[in-house]
């Protein structure tokens, strides 16, 4: 009897990228193909980009990396590419470019994946860093997947009727597990020099020496954030930054985005549909200043972006980090709410086969969680391969969220994935946990 061939790294690794980029365009067409072109051309926000735009600018840039970049093809639609540059032009202007339509989008897309899909096929995996390990091909399904989220956070944005549908996730409880988990002190690996499609803020590997703390089981809910509402945490300046105190004042913020107080009861506003808010759900569309007077009103802070991660991958027995907080393997469904399988968080304490070594649930996926650190470059990193992924937003504008939501895709969250943006940004799935000191 003969035995099946066994495949080679380089067959693994093209399928993988084939799988990865699959994925990413089922998605697109999904979120682009559930409303009419009067939606797709429509901005639903100044915050956000027409759905049309994201789409051609997800075949823009892989026309210029898989085709350009990798293969050294002549480029197809350069009278384009500064259409469909981000830097170029800010969100709220691009309704007035010189926009593909969305027939001239989706061709456009489709033409530029079937050349992509020839390249994959027949180009070398070795020879470079752009190719080794299919970083390029990679990098690309890692950006259409985030620019799929941000499509989800315009589909939120929209005004009318539900366009999008998805099972409820599975229950939750947070009955029998305690409030905090104690993170040991000591010293643990952060960020990576060996993930293979790693983005370059995550680089490199580094040791990191932090003091003992206390770090929330589970995301903050909304029956306590209600319980800060309730309080007057929102007219009470002591637990806001100078900031954060001139935002909520300035735009009569109550209440996290989508939230609205009728008879007696609080309701949201959750992908075209109006419901009440669920208690039990961790809180979402809460900008970092939100998060922050939360955190100080309950005698708490947030934590830093090394306290998330040493909770989310240090072994403390063995002494390793892991890429996950339950291992190394790749998330399935049992151990985390990502990839847009449901539309919402799932109830806090959920997913127990994904708690981290220590017992803390709910890192990966559900909520993006807001962290006190500003986005800033490990020690020795290097920008690749271009500037303006990582680089030029380092500083103190921008925080720090990790974790990932319901919204990412598991080829664009891991332990060591670093997501920023303003701290007043509430579109955003976002969330948080506390900390203290220990």
């Amino acid at each position: 009897m003969n035995e099946s061939p066994v495949a080679t790294d380089e067959e693994l690794l093209r399928q993988r990228a084939l799988d990865a980029l699959t994925a990413a365009r089922a998605r697109t067409v999904l979120l682009t193909g559930c409303v009419d072109d009067h939606e797709l051309t429509a901005q639903h926000s100044p915050l956000m980009s027409p759905l049309v735009w994201d789409l051609a600018h997800i075949g823009n840039q892989e026309e210029q990396w898989l085709l350009r970049a990798v293969a050294g093809r002549e480029a197809i639609r350069p009278d384009i590419d500064p259409v469909y540059d981000a830097f170029e032009h800010p969100r709220a202007v691009r309704p007035s470019l010189p926009l593909l339509s969305p027939a001239e989008s989706r061709a456009y897309a489709s033409d530029i994946r079937c050349r992509v899909l020839d390249v994959l096929e027949k180009h070398p995996l070795r020879g470079g860093p752009l190719v080794d390990s299919a970083f390029a091909f990679g990098m690309i399904a890692q950006h259409e997947q985030q620019h799929d989220e941000t499509m989800l956070i315009t589909h939120q944005l929209r005004s009318g009727s539900a366009a999008l549908e998805a099972p409820d996730p599975p229950a939750g409880g947070v009955s029998g597990l305690p409030s905090e988990v104690l993170v040991p002190a000591g010293p643990f690996a952060m960020g990576t020099s060996t993930e293979p499609w790693a983005l370059d803020n995550e680089r490199p590997a580094h040791s990191r020496e932090l003091p003992s703390y206390y770090l929330d089981t589970v995301p903050v809910t909304n029956g306590a954030f209600e319980a800060f509402i309730d309080a007057g945490g929102y007219t009470d300046e002591r637990w806001w930054a100078d900031e954060g105190w001139a935002q909520i004042r300035k735009h009569g913020i109550e209440a996290p985005l989508f939230w609205r107080r009728e008879a007696g009861q609080w309701l949201r506003r959750r992908f075209g549909v109006t419901e009440p808010v669920p208690a039990d759900e961790p809180v979402l569309h809460v900008s970092w200043f939100e998060a922050d007077a939360y955190a100080r009103w309950a005698g708490r802070r947030l934590p830093t972006e090394a306290e998330w991660e040493k909770a989310a991958r240090h072994d403390p027995v063995s002494g390793r980090s892991r890429r996950y907080p339950w291992g190394d393997t790749d998330p399935t469904p049992d151990q985390a709410n990502l990839g847009q399988r449901h539309l919402r968080p799932a109830p806090a304490g959920a997913y127990p086969e994904g708690a981290s070594p220590l017992g803390v649930r709910q890192l990966i996926g559900d909520v993006w969680e807001w962290t006190a650190s500003d986005f800033l470059p490990y020690p020795g990193f290097t920008a690749f391969p271009y500037r303006e992924y990582s680089e030029v937003f380092f500083g103190g504008d921008h925080k720090v969220l990790r974790g990932g939501s319901f919204a990412v895709d598991p080829v664009a969250c891991r332990g060591t994935f670093r997501n920023w943006d303003l701290p007043v940004r509430r579109q955003i799935f976002a969330g948080f946990r506390t900390a203290r000191d220990a």
